[in-house]
């Protein structure tokens, strides 16, 4: 049954993944922060070209720490620009379009893209089970 806070408990833990990326103005991205949204088994797929990259979750912050603090990838942030949101019982779906930019060796871009995440109702709260990912641009 849904209780009265839950989409209001998944749209923080949507804002709180977003968040976890944004290395504007020398900020510095609390990468391992991930490991409190999502349940231990939780999965990522960047769907970004013919072959999928499917991830644990150590896996996709590995990287993205380095890329994130060694000036690669500087004031970037991502954001949600849409959402439909979806809850059964003790789990739930989202589909989140977003766009993102920064400074890529130097360099401005920008991209929107869609997200598919889902969720779990776990006795301390909602948790992101995997997120899936396409950009478009």
């Amino acid at each position: 049954m849904m209780q009265a806070n839950d989409k209001s408990d998944i749209d923080t833990l949507v804002d709180e993944f977003f968040q976890l990326f944004d290395n504007r103005n020398g900020r510095t991205p609390e990468l391992d922060q991930i490991y409190r949204l999502f349940i231990a088994q939780g999965m990522i797929a960047k769907c970004v070209g013919r072959l999928p990259e499917i991830y644990t979750l150590a896996d996709f912050i590995a990287p993205r720490k380095i890329l994130l603090s060694n000036g690669t990838l500087t004031e970037f942030s991502e954001q949600e620009i849409s959402e439909d949101t979806q809850i059964f019982g003790h789990i739930a779906q989202r589909i989140s379009h977003y766009r993102k930019s920064g400074l890529l060796n130097g360099v401005p871009f920008t991209a929107t893209g869609t997200k598919s995440i889902q969720f779990i109702r776990m006795p301390n709260g909602w948790r992101m089970s995997s997120v899936i990912w396409d950009d478009v641009n």
